[in-house]
């Protein structure tokens, strides 16, 4: 029987993913736990536009959507089941035909400081060069260390960690998840916390998109749903979205649940070059997705009240 037309529950669930390490590990993650439940698992490697285009910074050329295009038309074209992503790279509104079916546990949300010789940002010297490509990082920085330059970095973490060793940065940041992921943690000079580095929405999160209408998919990764992690990820979604968010949008937000009551906080930032930030918060009793969503939504009206645009 061909693959692509033998019923659901009889072929096995194809994984679409990035050929990157990080973005196999995420997939081999999810395909370990499907397998210790019963479900034959496959791999579908692929390479993606944002993997190709490594010479512009991604708000210049599309956004982080890059990344899952392609992962999309093989979910469409019957190709792959499921696709995992690192949920920060997701765009805010899903195209149609596609959902999130499931937000796995949180992994480490925070930054970490990446150098050879300086143990945190604070002692690097006045002017020294720092790395990243994300313009949310790069305003909140600016708001810490406005004497320092700042330097794109674009590729994959192997990539950016042997720009560093050869020299070209005094130090780089980036996302704690994937150097926990890839047992790179020696790397870690610092973490950030959140109060002075605020994280993007969804990072450190994986998130799992299906095409819409496969109920058989739903409740096959309906044990992964790790429900805390998906009612903040949504609230800090929401910011960015009522806000018009893509990467090329100087943001963070970031949410943390207590029992029932979630707490919010958002930044943003002038890309322009102003140093100071715009920042709002919230604090209110959740249960549902939707209600999440509504604090994301009344902290962003918050930042545009603040002068965000």
């Amino acid at each position: 029987m061909n693959p692509i037309t033998a019923p659901h529950s009889q072929r096995p669930i194809v994984i679409a993913t990035r050929e990157s390490r990080l973005a196999m590990w995420q997939a081999e993650h999810v395909q370990a736990i499907l397998a210790s439940r019963g479900h034959s698992v496959q791999l579908l490697g692929m390479t993606t536009q944002g993997d190709q285009i490594l010479d512009r910074s991604l708000s210049k050329v599309g956004g982080k959507g890059l990344f899952v295009k392609e992962l999309e038309v093989a979910l469409s074209e019957g190709r792959a089941d499921i696709a995992v992503h690192s949920l920060k790279d997701v765009p805010m509104d899903m195209p149609e035909g596609f959902e999130l079916a499931c937000v796995m546990e949180r992994e480490d949300p925070r930054d970490a400081w990446v150098s050879s010789h300086y143990a945190t940002l604070m002692d690097l010297p006045q002017g020294a060069v720092v790395g990243t490509s994300s313009l949310r990082r790069t305003v909140l920085l600016r708001a810490l260390r406005p004497d320092l330059k700042i330097e794109p970095l674009r590729g994959n973490l192997d990539t950016r960690l042997r720009k560093l060793d050869e020299g070209l940065y005094a130090g780089i940041i980036l996302a704690a998840a994937g150097l926990k992921r890839l047992k790179l943690s020696e790397r870690i000079r610092h973490i950030f916390e959140t109060e002075q580095m605020l994280p993007a929405a969804g990072q450190g999160a994986l998130g799992i998109e299906i095409c819409t209408g496969r109920a058989d998919l739903v409740d096959a990764l309906s044990p992964l749903v790790h429900s805390t992690s998906w009612l903040a990820v949504a609230a800090e979604r929401a910011v960015s979205r009522s806000m018009g968010g893509s990467c090329s949008m100087p943001l963070a937000a970031h949410a943390t649940l207590a029992g029932n009551v979630l707490s919010l906080r958002a930044a943003w930032g002038d890309p322009e070059g102003a140093t100071s930030l715009v920042t709002a918060q919230i604090t209110g009793a959740v249960e549902s997705l939707q209600e999440a969503e509504t604090l994301g939504n009344q902290v962003a009206a918050d930042l545009r009240r603040g002068g965000a645009r």
